[in-house]
């Protein structure tokens, strides 16, 4: 067919700069994903308006689908339903109606065609429409759909002005209904996107009437109550051929079905007097499956959709601890992906460092073309010591020695990594980025105005977070403790004194007597960052305070300025810098409020954490799938009758999907000893909505425990009703 011409980005089918486009289409997004593979819709389906920020078709950080817009004859379609399985398969049914077509149908029934839009993702996007007639005779009908790919790098539709651009090559029709999109990146890789026209001829009862680089038209003759389809598959290539035509649609959708049917058979399995309940933990069970993401031959679960479906070295570590009470393989993968990647060497165009875990990796064109430093970047100050706080409580779920024993370089490296920072920030760990690319704040609250003082200034860097330390003291503690099982009794004392040290440190320095809590942070000067915020949290969920302080930053979190009836905001609303549709100054996040919740429950302050769960169930009550997003605004109960939503929220996200395993695990008293053999229940409380759970299949090292959970004249009692595979010795106090 010749040598395609080659054309300027701004000659290709109306090409705009992502940049520019609107920042959002609305809060109802159809998301399907599998792998690498994902797709943003709206609630139609549809990828439109073209271009905008928040919708396509995304392989890995590159978007290979910027449009797709369906029309009808006697259109626009009435949207009946839009629903998504927790198998991720989407249906969207739709009816044409005569009022489109004035008075030529007299007397015959107002909905005459009904269209059923089916969706899923395999190694291609498959779209299939199902047209049905529904009048007493024949009728000629025609569907179309118009597309466009601008293979735009995620950082470049997040808002990144890149100087210079790939190149586009014009679209191609190179078989019969087959339509080929190409782009040869700065990275000097190949990009393409194929359209597949399936169940369409060049004549018939589905005819392919029109095939080209920006659509195609399909005709049907229907006769009386007669169905006919057609399905458009995209495959996605980067850096060599696209994956093979996809296998039928019934087939794929049974493929879909049966693959997640096993990984929730994998998984615990819950059980309650609460159906809504039900569905919103296998919707999280789903979502852990579905944020899986493949490189380097390895499996980890990647951070979020649509920004963030990469690996994240916190999200990771920090949903791998919340769904060990579901799976331990989160853990697990995200332990031995992120070992592989930890710093061998100083690169501050990285901030890397020998033993530092990384931050975010990326495999999109900007990062192979080096303007961004993702390939790694290691600006995380927390990582480090959550990889051995997950480390240690994967061994306490599994006692799967040989796995951590083979991560213990790793770790052993990552303890390094720890010591030189205390040594080298003054007795704490600080930050302070050594790439004018990369993050100015380095904890989970990285926005740039993430760390204020009361007065609504934000700090200078190097930085010293108050959680931070937390997680040091718990990881050196948690060190001393596996060092010990193995007799290495030594090195053992050695970090659990440095561990004890860092925790008295932490309240010397870090305390606010007048306030009744914990400075966020310290700052350059040493000061105390001094605005009141969901941080101190951490500390309880590390353990890295005395029982009084912990009683008073338990008043701190659910004080009226940071309760918001909904959840724990980030930044209580007396603060200056309090706004409540910020990132991370007025916000809720589920993942922040679960291990609070979490390190509530530790401290023995169970009906705090069963309070944190209340509100949160509420909230999701109230959102698409029962699913609990990203981050939703902190605005307060008592004034909105439901809870906001935050306008470019990641949904699902994974350390929001996780939040639910970590809450029940805290309302519940669940903490396991696998080497022991042993399962510990402590004080555990079902909140008033749930009468009973059962947790079927949990697993404790070989051992697959069910336990059931009954609430009853004011107590929550525990029935072990089975264990299999292993001997477990389960002890149980109750709540007084």
């Amino acid at each position: 067919m010749g040598e395609p011409a080659r054309t300027e980005p701004a000659e290709l089918l109306g090409y705009t700069d992502p940049s520019a486009r609107p920042e959002a289409t609305g809060v109802e997004k159809l998301v399907l994903k599998r792998g690498n593979l994902f797709l943003v819709a709206n609630r139609l389906g549809d990828l439109s308006p073209f271009g905008v920020r928040d919708l396509g078709l995304f392989l890995t950080d590159t978007r290979h689908l910027s449009g797709w817009r369906l029309t009808v004859q006697g259109g626009p379609p009435l949207c009946l339903s839009t629903q998504v399985s927790t198998d991720y398969v989407a249906q969207v049914d739709f009816t044409v109606t005569s009022l489109h077509q004035g008075d030529l149908l007299g007397a015959e029934p107002v909905n005459y065609v009904h269209l059923r839009r089916d969706q899923l993702i395999d190694e291609a996007f498959v779209d299939r429409f199902v047209l049905t007639n529904f009048l007493g005779r024949p009728i000629d009908y025609w569907i179309e759909l118009a597309w466009a790919a601008d293979f735009a790098d995620v950082f470049e539709i997040r808002g990144a002005r890149r100087l210079r651009r790939g190149t586009f090559e014009a679209p191609e029709v190179t078989a019969p209904g087959v339509v080929r999109l190409r782009y040869e990146g700065t990275d000097r890789r190949a990009y393409l996107t194929e359209v597949h026209v399936e169940g369409a001829r060049d004549e018939g009862p589905v005819a392919l009437e029109r095939l080209d680089g920006a659509g195609a038209r399909v005709t049907f003759h229907l006769e009386p109550g007669e169905h006919r389809e057609v399905t458009f598959a995209v495959l996605a290539g980067q850096g060599g051929a696209p994956p093979r035509p996809p296998r039928p649609y019934p087939e794929l959708a049974r493929a879909s079905r049966e693959d997640y049917g096993r990984w929730a058979e994998s998984c615990t399995r819950f059980r309650s007097s609460n159906d809504l309940f039900d569905l919103a933990l296998a919707q999280g069970v789903a979502d852990l499956k579905a944020l899986k993401v493949f490189h380097f031959g390895q499996p980890v679960i990647s951070a979020g959709i649509p920004w963030y479906t990469c690996p994240f070295g916190r999200d990771a570590l920090i949903t791998g601890f919340q769904a060990l009470l579901a799976t331990p393989q989160v853990a697990c993968h995200a332990l031995q992906f992120l070992a592989r990647l930890q710093g061998t060497r100083d690169d501050p165009s990285r901030d890397e460092e020998p033993g530092k875990i990384p931050h975010e990796i990326r495999f999109g064109e900007m990062a192979r073309a080096g303007e961004v430093p993702h390939t790694p970047y290691y600006g995380s100050v927390d990582a480090t010591p959550l990889f051995l706080v997950l480390l240690t409580e994967y061994e306490l779920w599994t006692g799967d020695r040989a796995t951590v024993d083979a991560l213990l370089p790793a770790a052993e490296a990552a303890v390094g990594w720890i010591e030189r920072q205390l040594e080298a920030g003054g007795g704490f760990i600080a930050y302070e980025r050594r790439t004018p690319r990369g993050l100015r704040n380095q904890g989970w609250k990285d926005s740039s105005d993430g760390v204020p003082f009361a007065a609504g200034t934000p700090a200078e860097p190097p930085i010293s977070l108050v959680e931070v330390q937390g997680y040091a003291v718990d990881a050196l503690r948690r060190m001393a403790r596996l060092y010990r099982r193995r007799g290495n009794v030594d090195e053992a004392t050695r970090l659990a004194a440095r561990s004890r040290r860092l925790a008295q440190r932490i309240e010397e320095r870090f305390w606010m007597p007048s306030r009744g809590t914990y400075a966020i942070a310290l700052d350059r000067d040493g000061r105390q960052v001094d605005a009141i915020t969901s941080n101190p949290g951490h500390l309880l969920f590390s353990r890295a305070l005395s029982r009084e302080r912990a009683d008073q930053v338990a008043a701190s979190l659910l004080s009226e300025g940071m309760w918001s009836g909904w959840g724990i905001r980030t930044l209580a609303r007396d603060q200056r810098a309090y706004n409540p549709l910020s990132y991370h100054n007025g916000t809720i996040w589920p993942h922040d409020n679960s291990m609070a919740a979490f390190g509530l429950a530790c401290f023995g302050r169970t009906a705090e954490a069963v309070r944190v769960l209340d509100g949160l169930w509420e909230a999701a009550q109230h959102f698409r799938h029962l699913r609990l997003p990203e981050l939703f605004c902190g605005l307060d109960r008592a004034g909105q009758a439901f809870p906001v939503h935050y306008p470019v929220a990641c949904s699902p996200q994974a350390w929001a999907s996780g939040a639910f395993f970590l809450l029940l695990r805290g309302a519940l008293g669940v903490f396991p000893d696998a080497p022991r053999h042993a399962l510990h229940i402590s004080s555990p409380r079902l909140p008033e909505w749930l009468d009973e759970l059962t947790l079927q299949g949990l697993r404790v090292g070989r051992a697959r425990a069910d336990l059931r959970f009954t609430r009853s004249g004011g107590g929550t009692f525990v029935a072990v009703t089975n264990v299999t595979g292993g001997p477990l010795h389960v002890r149980i106090d109750l709540l007084r």
